[in-house]
C-alpha cells in the first residue's frame, strides 16, 4: 500500500523560505505523478503543481509558479517543494497526493512576522 508522509513545514517570516518533502513508500509503480495541494484557512483547496515521472513539472497555480520550485529524488522516493519569497497568504496545510485517492497527512506552513 502506498503511503505519503510530508515534512518540512514550520513558521517563517515573510520573504523567507521552506523546503517541504513528500516521502513515498510502498510500490515503485506508484512513484509517478505526485501532486502538491494546499488548504488555506477559509479557502478552497489549491492545486499547486504536479511532479511528473520524467522530473518535469506541470504548474497548476500561476501565483506560486514564480516563487516555488519542485524536484524529486528517485532513489529516496521523495518529492520536494521549495517555497521561496513566502507571503502571509501562503499560510496553509500543504499536502501531497497520488491519484487516485492517496493523500499525506499534511504539513503546516505559517508565514507571519
Amino acid at each position: 500500500q502506498v503511503q505519503l508522509v510530508e515534512s518540512g513545514g514550520g513558521v517563517v517570516r515573510p520573504g523567507g523560505s521552506l523546503k517541504l518533502s513528500c516521502a513515498v513508500s510502498g510500490s515503485n509503480s506508484n512513484f509517478r505523478t505526485v501532486s502538491w495541494y494546499r488548504q488555506r484557512p477559509g479557502k478552497d483547496r489549491d492545486w499547486l503543481v504536479d511532479s511528473l515521472d520524467d522530473n518535469s513539472a506541470n504548474w497548476r497555480n500561476i501565483d506560486v509558479k514564480e516563487r516555488f520550485t519542485i524536484s524529486r529524488d528517485i532513489v529516496k522516493k521523495t518529492v520536494y517543494l521549495q517555497l521561496n519569497l513566502l507571503r502571509p497568504e501562503d499560510t496553509a496545510v500543504y499536502r501531497c497526493h497520488i491519484s487516485p485517492g492517496i493523500w499525506g497527512q499534511g504539513t503546516q506552513v505559517t508565514v507571519s512576522s
